[in-house]
């Protein structure tokens, strides 16, 4: 061995060693999912096509050259849809877990937290959350709430409290038992202190690969209440409308297969990148 081929010490070998660690399938899925958030910023640079203007001596074409997705009944390019569509599709999925994660992580906190009846109010109001199937309770928001992708993002968002306040209150109790915030009362920190600076960093771990895989299944939730109906009105592009508007058309598969293939890989990328953020450090 050479010493041009030797590690440099420094930055280079912890980074060089971090790198092995990540299995490919991660790399793969978290490109994936780079790709999906450049569209949802900057889709002009992916097509020049009009998402909502078709050419009617273009409609129902299939993929080619000229339109990777082919086209759909209008004549509108499928692949300038799905890139514009997915903007809305993960901006929903956003608000959806940002609410999960805030609502839902401050519920566990303080049931967790504060213990006696306040943990038995929380945990019977988390449980009466669980107890509902969560696409019925979302379906139940919209149609209270009107029919709009950002409504069914908050139905998700709610649906999901429940999930974010069980886990972070778990964490919470398991942390609170910890030696090193027992030897913090002993040094005479306050609760409020400990919370803040030993219980919630420690306790907030588990929320990050949560989120994750959240994302995801609100991404599939929003899809299925677009596909439903429950979404923005025409010529709206979410992923969900585009897979209801190609089941019209069973003799045009490629309608339902391009935006159905674009859900389906970006919830496996979520769902690959959170359990590999779950691994044993």
């Amino acid at each position: 061995m050479t010493v041009a081929s030797l590690p440099r010490p420094g930055l280079d070998a912890p980074r060089a060693a971090a790198l092995r660690r990540v299995p490919p399938t991660v790399v793969v899925s978290l490109l994936w999912l780079i790709v999906i958030i450049a569209w949802s910023l900057v889709p002009g640079l992916f097509t020049s096509h009009d998402p909502a203007g078709g050419v009617p001596t273009e409609k129902l074409l299939g993929p080619g050259p000229a339109h990777w997705f082919g086209t759909d009944d209008l004549g509108r390019d499928l692949f300038a849809r799905v890139v514009h569509g997915s903007a809305s599709s993960v901006t929903s999925a956003l608000i959806s877990v940002a609410i999960g994660v805030v609502a839902g992580s401050l519920i566990g906190l303080l049931a967790g937290f504060l213990e006696g009846w306040v943990d038995t109010v929380l945990a019977r109001f988390v449980d009466v959350l669980l107890a509902i199937p969560g696409f019925l309770f979302a379906v139940v928001i919209v149609s209270a709430l009107g029919f709009k992708t950002v409504n069914a993002a908050i139905a998700t968002g709610v649906v999901a409290v429940a999930v974010f306040a069980r886990v972070m209150r778990a964490e919470v109790i398991k942390v609170r038992q910890a030696t090193f915030v027992e030897a913090s009362y002993l040094q005479g920190g306050s609760r409020w202190q400990i919370l803040l600076t030993h219980i919630l960093p420690n306790a907030s771990r588990s929320i990050v690969p949560l989120a994750v895989l959240q994302f995801g299944v609100a991404i599939l939730v929003i899809a299925g209440l677009a596909f439903l109906g429950y979404g923005d009105p025409p010529p709206a592009s979410d992923w969900g409308r585009l897979v209801a508007d190609g089941e019209k058309f069973p003799f045009a598969p490629w309608m339902i297969y391009a935006p159905a293939a674009v859900i389906v890989a970006t919830v496996l990328s979520l769902n690959r990148v959170s359990r590999w953020l779950r691994r044993p450090a």
